[in-house]
């Protein structure tokens, strides 16, 4: 199967129908590691974006803290981002995403951002459903404090200075469906078409995106049995399916007719379409019990289980339940948000 995008009218050779190259969406050279799985991630979401013909100044980025957390340096240059404290970005996120609903929001954190200080944190900007793509780009350890084990280190990893951990890890994609995420996917760092097209559903999804992006840290964290390393991602990835992205209004042509029930197609809330191509499995992304299972099957078999893994459409975002006004919270004038006398006058009378 060929599936294929039209080129929209207003794109160049060199430019997206924004009017931007590519450059217009990178950031500052990266500081990490080189062959850090971090910046393969910041590269992709450059593409993304680019591809999307998404405007920089419509994106806010956020992180915490830790190699993950300084991902958004490296990408998205002209647009406005807040580097926040250990585990607190999901609620200075909430926050400005509440005051300016037409933004979107893209959160970068790591293994131990999320998954230990953060997990608070994490489980209610699940259960609100803040309209904002959330990647975890993890590698297993604490890359920026020289290596200690992550939450989400596997039981029984040894590392030369650490020893052996003796705990079970937290899987980031099992968390995010119990607290009843409206988008979960999982992707490897060493797939960089599939880590695109991710993150592409993300940000044309409505509400919370969680992706659990596999990030070898090359330093501290990449030896070959390492769940977590590049050889060990490369030998145990499966796929659910292969997935494309269709924007909206694009058309799709398809080289040959398909059998019926061998892709698949979710329509996103703002006209685009993801596109899945099942593999070995039959597998529903929309079935919450089917995603809940195929990852716990994946935790028995030592798979690095890759793909959508689930997605609701149907549930609102956070800022869809409140009656806000067109204009953003944080452009009201004082004399906007100051009651009128009258109506202060009629509150008192019915207090007293």
């Amino acid at each position: 199967m060929a599936i294929e995008n039209l080129p929209m009218a207003g794109a160049t050779a060199n430019t997206n129908t924004a009017g931007l190259t590519k450059n217009d969406y990178r950031g500052a050279p990266s500081t990490l590691c080189q062959g850090c799985g971090h910046n393969s991630i910041s590269n992709q979401i450059v593409s993304a974006l680019y591809e999307m013909n998404v405007v920089p100044e419509d994106v806010l980025k956020f992180s915490g803290i830790g190699c993950s957390s300084k991902s958004p340096t490296y990408f998205l240059n002209r647009t406005f981002g807040f580097n926040s404290l250990h585990g607190r970005m999901p609620s200075i996120a909430t926050g400005a995403l509440f005051a300016d609903a037409r933004m979107k929001g893209i959160g970068v954190s790591g293994d131990g951002d999320t998954a230990s200080i953060g997990m608070g944190q994490f489980k209610h900007v699940m259960r609100r459903n803040v309209n904002m793509v959330y990647i975890v780009e993890n590698n297993g350890v604490y890359g920026l404090t020289k290596g200690q084990f992550s939450a989400t280190a596997e039981k029984g990893l040894q590392l030369k200075k650490q020893g052996e951990n003796p705990y079970m890890p937290v899987d980031i994609c099992m968390e995010a469906l119990v607290s009843n995420a409206t988008f979960v996917a999982r992707s490897f760092a060493g797939n960089p078409k599939q880590v695109k097209e991710l993150i592409k559903a993300a940000l044309a999804h409505n509400g919370i995106a969680v992706l659990d992006i596999i990030s070898p840290c090359v330093t501290f964290n990449n030896q070959e049995n390492a769940y977590h390393s590049y050889a060990w991602g490369k030998d145990h990835e499966e796929p659910l399916h292969e997935i494309s992205y269709v924007a909206p209004r694009s058309e799709i042509i398809l080289e040959q007719e398909m059998n019926e029930g061998e892709i698949r197609e979710v329509a996103m809330h703002d006209g685009s379409t993801v596109i899945l191509k099942n593999l070995e499995r039959g597998y529903d992304p929309t079935n919450r019990y089917e995603a809940l299972r195929v990852l716990e099957e994946a935790q028995q078999n030592n798979w690095l289980l890759t793909g959508l893994i689930y997605v609701n459409t149907s549930k609102p975002a956070l800022t869809d339940i409140y009656n806000l006004v067109d204009t953003p919270l944080n452009r009201l004038t004082d004399a906007e948000l100051r009651p009128e006398h009258a109506m202060i006058d009629k509150i008192n009378a019915l207090m007293f």
